[in-house]
């Protein structure tokens, strides 16, 4: 009862760290697809890296500004201690590096998207990246992919525009950007608008589809319909903008054209969805939940293969949103999946994730992403919950166990509980009030092979079932 070492690495959605546990087998395949390789003249990843790092440089000289005046304990730090951002700051940190307040705020806001910079509620440090910014070219490729993954929100979006259409334009830009990859060159902007119009009108007939069998009365103020006759040049024009601004593209003379950096990052997200459209799974265009039932009996390796590629054929924001939808149902082996692929998404899902780290289903599992998040070392994570949060989240699992497991995997899940003994756990599992408590406490029992406990497994669950101590 004392041990936390699981013995089942797809089951177990409590530690995020599955790989331990993954038979040798897998990682010694002897078929492998071959490392794709970048369109013809693409620039080696050294000479990509010293794009990226000129392209943020700004945003660099401020982190590491913030890094070195804002600490904890420092001369320079803000009243609290934190090391916000404050307009005090801000003003100092023009002063002493010759900008403006204003572009202070733009380069630090580019920094957050960049992860040079991780702010956790009032509380702001370096990222991992500032500390490899000057070693790890990798390291640089990836903080400048979640700026370009973050375009739609380095550059506001024209105020009069309607969110709903302003959303459908962002959800559609994946495709123009793969059609200007696959142009290799300038293409005039009017062709990308027609492409972009074709797109919106898909989406918005996608939308409209009517779903079969018995329907949910309306809502009384239903969401706001884009106008379908709105010209969507402007919001072209935004999107365009927007990725020149964080160095994907460039436009000139009606004409746009990726940069090699922005040329790199669409060729990478296409790669990865054609490996998830080659594997067996190939999940990319189901919703969150079906993806994820469909990642439930894959290998670690393969199933986050297949967020990823998943995550790459749709706006992050989206994304997290359906990711925290399917978290919501049910089922919990899909509950647990889905903070393994919010895991994936990394700090982008972070303000999400803390919005529903209050919701009872969902707060055991939000606040060991957050503690890892936060640098907490996964396998001691689990020290952030209450003794009552391990107990709720024992439950779910053992309930993901139950729905998808064999009936040993059940009987060794006890290992994980918190409590020394099981007449303890009972004690405890019958307070929390999780919803499945009688099916796992009876699904445990039929499966435990010692009669006594079995039979208080069994005492167990009838008394949670009528109600009685």
């Amino acid at each position: 009862m004392t041990s936390r070492n699981p013995r089942d690495s797809r089951l177990r959605l409590v530690s995020p760290r599955p790989l331990a546990a993954a038979p040798r087998a897998v990682t010694q395949r002897s078929s492998r697809r071959p490392a794709p390789r970048p369109p013809e003249g693409t620039p080696p990843p050294a000479e990509l890296a010293r794009m990226a790092r000129t392209g943020l440089s700004d945003a660099a000289r401020v982190a590491r500004w913030a890094d070195s005046m804002l600490g904890p304990g420092r001369d320079g730090a803000t009243p609290d201690g934190k090391g916000t951002l404050s307009a005090a700051t801000a003003e100092r940190a023009a002063g002493e590096l010759g900008l403006t307040p204003a572009q202070v705020r733009a380069d630090w806001d580019t920094a957050r998207l960049a992860g040079l910079v991780e702010v956790h509620g009032d509380v702001a440090r370096p990222g991992w990246r500032l500390r490899a910014w000057n070693r790890d070219d990798s390291a640089v490729l990836r903080g400048w992919v979640a700026l370009f993954d973050a375009w739609s929100l380095a550059h506001p979006e024209p105020p009069e525009r309607e969110a709903s259409a302003v959303a459908e334009v962002v959800s559609a830009m994946p495709q123009v950007l793969s059609f200007l990859q696959l142009s290799a060159g300038p293409v005039p902007v009017e062709q990308l608008l027609d492409l972009l119009e074709q797109r919106v009108t898909e989406l918005r007939t996608e939308r409209c589809e009517i779903p079969y069998g018995p329907q949910p009365e309306p809502a009384p103020e239903p969401a706001a319909v884009p106008d379908p006759d709105a010209p969507l040049a402007p919001l072209l024009d935004w999107a365009l903008h927007a990725l020149a601004a964080v160095g994907a593209l460039t436009c000139a003379d009606g004409q746009a054209t990726l940069t090699p950096l922005g040329s790199w990052a669409v060729w990478v997200k296409l790669e990865q969805i054609c490996v998830a459209a080659q594997s067996p799974a190939g999940n990319i265009e189901q919703p969150a939940a079906d993806m994820l039932r469909g990642c439930a009996q894959l290998r670690p390796n393969a199933a986050r293969a297949e967020y990823r590629a998943w995550l790459a054929a749709r706006p992050v924001g989206s994304a997290v949103t359906e990711l925290l939808e399917a978290a919501r149902g049910e089922d919990a082996l899909t509950r647990g999946l889905a903070f393994e692929a919010l895991r994936v998404v990394g700090a982008p899902a972070e303000p999400d994730v803390r919005s529903v780290a209050d919701e009872s289903w969902l707060r055991p599992y939000a606040l060991l992403w957050l503690a890892e998040h936060d640098g907490h070392d996964p396998e001691d994570a689990h020290e952030v919950l209450t003794r009552e949060e391990s107990t709720w989240l024992w439950v779910d699992t053992a309930a993901a166990v139950a729905d998808h497991g064999e009936a040993p995997l059940l009987v060794r899940h006890l290992e994980s509980a918190v409590q020394a003994t099981v007449p303890a756990l009972l004690d405890e599992v019958r307070a929390v009030g999780h919803p499945r408590t009688v099916q796992v406490l009876v699904a445990l029992a039929a499966a435990h092979p010692d009669p006594a406990l079995a039979k208080a497994v069994r005492r167990a669950a009838f008394q949670v079932h009528t109600g009685g101590s």
